[in-house]
């Protein structure tokens, strides 16, 4: 899962890590410089043209091209001659650039396994598709994302999230290596073929430790029992890894099907772009009026209303009140259903409603202690609570147990780290390739301002107002929930040090 180095004359460079070394020395470098060598370095002796090396360099953004000239004469400077003479990066009139240098590949840095817990640990993999019909896709999602959830309500069990397996999807790969990213010990895995109205599921649990095969079954089914298999399978891992346990109360169960795939596709769009978020809206809006007792829709499209105000610059109302009354709905339908609590208490955060949200909170870890979102969630709103350490071991745990989660985790992460005044490493987190490029760049540009890097935070400022026009402090900080003074005026601080807008 980490990309490679790569070594030239005395040089190793290391995209993934942002390092560059002369000798086995660090090299300063900027990240500029650094993703247009990575660029060059990945392709010796290609010729890249300019566009291509710009949006290396200024992903999504226009540019004048004489940034990038800029940026190729320190390189040069930089890397000095090559030892027989020459340059290591040569130009192509009219045309971009080759480096010329004689490059090794050094393989993947794998980083060491990350240890087990002290409980069963497991993952469940994405179920193949063997359908016929490419958009049974969603089905085959739908029934892995589900066992995720029913085993992560075992509170015997520790249970990595959807983000980190789906990683995995249409790879072929060892499953002890699989296991050593993840730091599990047990993996599931599996295949769904849905044909009419019958449904064919083949599951079998592996200890990845041994290779041993613990337990495998096959379920063919009418698709009226889909639910009810999801069930047995859970119960049968369960009973394999912790033996016989009392049931966690059942979850809310859709009533009709299409509700159900509908919901299943509009969770992958939800956070992704204003755009995706509208068309979630639309699926989501169409599956409770399908299924008007489905909790975990209305659960979805609650938080499709609150990113619409928090972070789409939608109007404030109706999206805040509708929010809140369809969050309340879901823990109405499904109070075992412990993504509605979190959800819940998310809201009534950004209502200052500060006790009720953290009863929330608590009665979801009580059903789901393994819910990596809510961590996550948490850790933003502890923060902002003035408990940075609190909310930098919460964000922590989320990374544990998605370590390949979705990029809103590493703004979070960015976030408690310039609360706490770890400046240099909220810039290496925020300049991600996971997490660049979105809303997170305000963060960033704070945490530059601090460190005295003026000319670099106003650049990033610069870039964040293009997608974010309308953004004011004031307003940002209203609609926060702070709850410490002190945390408040630090971000303030580093916003204004920054340029961005008051």
């Amino acid at each position: 899962m980490q990309g490679s180095r790569f070594a030239f004359g005395p040089f190793v460079l290391d995209p993934g890590a942002g390092t560059l070394l002369r000798n086995d020395v660090p090299v300063a470098v900027g990240y500029r410089g650094l993703s247009l060598l990575a660029a060059l370095v990945g392709r010796p002796g290609e010729i890249l043209g300019k566009a291509e090396l710009m949006d290396a360099a200024w992903p999504g953004t226009a540019v004048e091209e004489g940034n990038l000239t800029v940026q190729i004469a320190q390189l040069r400077k930089l890397l000095g001659p090559v030892d027989e003479g020459g340059e290591w990066i040569s130009t192509v009139p009219r045309v971009g650039y080759r480096f010329t240098g004689a490059v090794e590949q050094l393989g993947d840095t794998r980083p060491k396994p990350l240890p087990l817990p002290d409980k069963p640990s497991i993952a469940v993999l994405p179920f193949v598709n063997f359908s016929n019909d490419p958009e049974q896709d969603s089905f085959a999602d739908g029934l892995t994302e589900d066992l995720i959830t029913d085993l992560s309500r075992i509170s015997g069990l520790f249970v990595i999230a959807r983000n980190s397996t789906f990683a995995y999807k249409g790879k072929a790969m060892d499953v002890r290596e699989i296991a050593g990213d993840l730091g599990v010990r047990y993996l599931l895995e599996g295949s769904a073929r849905r044909a009419a109205d019958r449904v064919r599921i083949n599951a079998q649990l592996v200890d990845a430790v041994s290779g041993e095969h613990l337990w495998a079954e096959r379920f063919d089914r009418g698709l009226e029992d889909i639910f009810a298999v999801q069930d047995e399978v859970t119960a049968k891992i369960v009973e394999a890894l912790l033996g016989r346990l009392r049931a966690p109360p059942p979850r809310n169960r859709p009533q009709n099907l299409e509700a159900y795939d509908l919901c299943v596709r509009a969770r992958k769009l939800i956070d992704d772009s204003p755009q995706t978020a509208r068309e979630a809206h639309l699926m989501l809006t169409r599956a409770v009026s399908l299924d008007p007792q489905y909790a975990e829709a209305y659960r979805w499209l609650a938080m499709n209303h609150w990113m619409g105000w928090v972070h789409w610059g939608e109007p404030v109302e109706p999206n805040r009140s509708v929010a809140l009354e369809l969050a309340r709905k879901a823990v109405a339908i499904d109070p075992n259903d412990a993504g509605c609590h979190w959800v819940l208490g998310n809201l009534l955060a950004y209502e200052r409603s500060f006790s009720e949200a953290d009863a929330e909170f608590a009665k979801a870890f009580e059903l789901d202690p393994n819910e990596a979102d809510a961590w996550a969630t948490l850790s933003d709103i502890t923060v902002l609570a003035g408990r940075v350490d609190v909310g930098l071991e919460q964000i922590r745990k989320a990374f544990r147990l998605n370590p390949f989660p979705a990029s809103w985790y590493y703004l979070t992460l960015g976030q408690a780290q310039y609360a706490a005044r770890e400046y240099e490493a909220a810039v290496e987190t925020l300049r991600r390739d996971e997490t660049y490029r979105t809303s997170s760049r305000r963060f960033l540009a704070a945490s530059l301002a601090q460190l005295g890097r003026i000319d670099e935070a106003r650049a990033e400022v610069e870039m964040f107002l293009i997608s974010n026009p309308h953004f004011t402090t004031r307003h940002w900080v209203m609609t926060e929930p702070f709850r410490d003074a002190a945390i408040q005026e630090h971000f303030v601080d580093g916003f204004r040090k920054a340029g961005l807008p008051e």
